[in-house]
């Protein structure tokens, strides 16, 4: 029977407190969360607004995250609400109860917000005025944000199946399968857009380039081989943020390798062996990730050279870096926002988005910064820029004069 990682450490994690009551209650501070240092602050963040989504997903690793189309900025909540608000203001512009618990979402385009339920239920909202345009049951869980393109909607599951809905209706276009291995890490990959395929990683090591039309699979890469003799050795999943820049790919996988990936062959161009389960996220020049110790990494996207590493968030559980202006931004369990900078790694501004956990990375869309947090609050930053003094326009007389 397939078994979670989240079950396999709840158990570990009794057994260790139970040695505690036996022998004592004496902490190892070598696992404990880094405590944060005062910073100096070279950048001033201001948050713009912020608004309640819900309810509380603390624990729950569900993957909620807010998303935007240019015209509005769309939220879930785990009790079923989802939402949209005007960027510059929070104003909500209209709000609609599902009556399901959602796992996973939105996802927005052309026209349409689609949320995955944690039961099955996949549903489509008109994006203008939040009206339900459909739901259907898929038979499993989401914790990938559904994908729409190509007048589909793309929805993997905890299952290693992939599906395209047809966007009018949420009938079956096509469904690929993968192979299951006996534990995953909770978690799945989102769906990237590359050209006219959707590329998918699954638990099994492997990432896919499938044709969005008819479902054919384009080729298939081994990104994360598994090795080791026990289940828990060979976990291998791709899960996180993968990247699409041009004709290149970037994924990662735990206990596996970070790699570039030619989109039109799959075959891998560069990799790294580094353990991650957040993701990969790139900016014109760099490759940023975290590994699953907090260490959060910028490595060079034209050859995999390390740039930089930052150590101040172990076991913090942090999020992954997303490039915003001049910074990365990471979120950690106790609800801070850690601002880096691109060059250096070097702390440059940290802000506290209320008592909960951010476990899903940031958004950034346009010039904003946009956070969900686990116990269901949506903030926006901007990064202010510094005052300049005005300039003084030359006097007439002394250019004359000159």
């Amino acid at each position: 029977m397939k078994q979670s990682l989240k079950q396999l450490l709840l158990a570990a994690s009794t057994l260790a407190l139970s040695a505690c009551s036996v022998f004592g209650d004496d902490k190892d501070e070598s696992l404990e969360p880094v405590e944060l240092v005062d910073i100096t602050q070279s950048i001033k963040v201001r948050r713009m607004w912020s608004a309640d989504l819900g309810g509380d997903a603390e624990d729950l690793r569900v993957a909620l995250r807010p998303v935007g189309d240019g015209a509005r900025i769309y939220a879930a909540s785990v009790d079923g609400i989802v939402s949209a608000f005007d960027p510059e203001s929070g104003d909500r512009t209209w709000r609609t109860d599902l009556g399901i618990e959602i796992s996973a979402g939105p996802g927005v385009g052309e026209g349409v917000v689609a949320v995955a339920g944690a039961d099955g239920y996949v549903v489509a909202l008109n994006s203008a005025d939040g009206s339900e345009r459909w739901r259907t049951n898929i038979g499993g869980e989401s914790l990938a944000k559904p994908l729409i393109t190509d007048g589909a909607v793309i929805v993997q599951t905890v299952d290693n199946r992939l599906r395209a809905l047809q966007l009018f209706d949420g009938s079956e276009r096509w469904v690929v399968l993968q192979s299951m291995p006996a534990l995953t890490v909770r978690g799945s990959a989102s769906p990237a857009i590359s050209g006219t395929d959707v590329v998918a990683g699954f638990d099994n090591g492997y990432l896919l380039s499938v044709d969005t039309a008819t479902g054919d699979i384009n080729w298939q890469a081994l990104l994360a081989p598994p090795s080791g003799r026990s289940d828990l050795e060979r976990l291998s999943d791709i899960d996180g943020n993968i990247a699409v820049v041009g004709q290149d790919i970037y994924a990662a996988g735990y206990q596996g390798r970070v790699g570039s990936l030619a989109a039109e062959s799959g075959q891998i161009l560069r990799a790294v062996d580094i353990s991650t389960y957040v993701g990969v996220a790139v900016d014109w020049t760099a490759l940023y990730t975290t590994q699953e110790d907090g260490t959060v990494l910028s490595m060079d996207r034209r050859n995999g050279a390390e740039a930089w590493r930052q150590e101040s968030l172990l076991r913090r559980d942090p999020t992954l870096p997303v490039p915003f202006n001049t910074t990365v931004v990471v979120g950690d369990f106790e609800g801070y926002l850690h601002f880096f900078n691109t060059l250096d790694g070097e702390a440059a501004a940290r802000v506290k988005l209320g008592g909960s956990a951010i476990t899903t990375s940031p958004v950034v869309v346009a010039n904003r910064l946009y956070v969900q947090t686990d116990g269901g609050t949506l903030a926006a930053y901007r990064i202010e820029e510094p005052e300049r003094p005005p300039e003084r326009a030359p006097d007439i007389a002394e250019e004359e004069g000159a």
